[in-house]
């Protein structure tokens, strides 16, 4: 079973999957930030505070115990006041929407680049693939051994 298990872990795509989960994560942290740090607070200034994420609705009585503040979403949330909070979930939908932007720009440019190498070989005009340097090894012995040029003589058969 372990062996069984390694051979599907080393396989090409499970290896592509866990560097492409790992590499989205640390984009979705950099999105996070670009959301978090630059966007929404100029939205939030259109929009007549900073923080955004601030805007909520009560559903429910705040508790007789409470000392924190009446418009602090988190302290609220973290008393256990039920909470609408639309001003957290914009902020979730604006950093998705970037998300997808800039997905769907890394895939556009893949798919031009994509599109242009098939033109050139539909046209003939990529350049042919270069030769692997042990192939081109192997050729240049080969003619040497051809032309009989080598400073060494082969042993004879037995």
């Amino acid at each position: 079973m372990l062996k069984d298990f390694r051979a599907f872990i080393a396989r090409g795509n499970v290896l592509d999957l866990a560097v492409g989960v790992i590499i989205g994560g640390a984009f979705a942290t950099i999105t996070k930030s670009l959301t978090d740090d630059i966007i929404m607070p100029i939205v939030g200034a259109i929009f007549g505070g900073f923080d955004f994420s601030s805007y909520f609705v009560k559903l429910g009585p705040v508790p007789a115990n409470y000392a924190g503040s009446l418009t602090s979403y988190a302290q609220l949330k973290a008393a256990g006041v039920p909470l609408f909070g639309y001003g957290e979930f914009i902020t979730v939908v604006i950093n998705f929407i970037i998300l997808a932007f800039i997905v769907f720009l890394l895939m556009r440019s893949v798919n031009r680049v994509i599109a242009a190498t098939e033109r050139e070989k539909k046209e003939g005009t990529a350049e042919p693939a270069a030769e692997p340097a042990e192939v081109a090894l192997l050729r240049e012995i080969r003619d040497e051994l051809r032309a009989g040029t080598g400073t060494r003589t082969p042993p004879p058969l037995a």
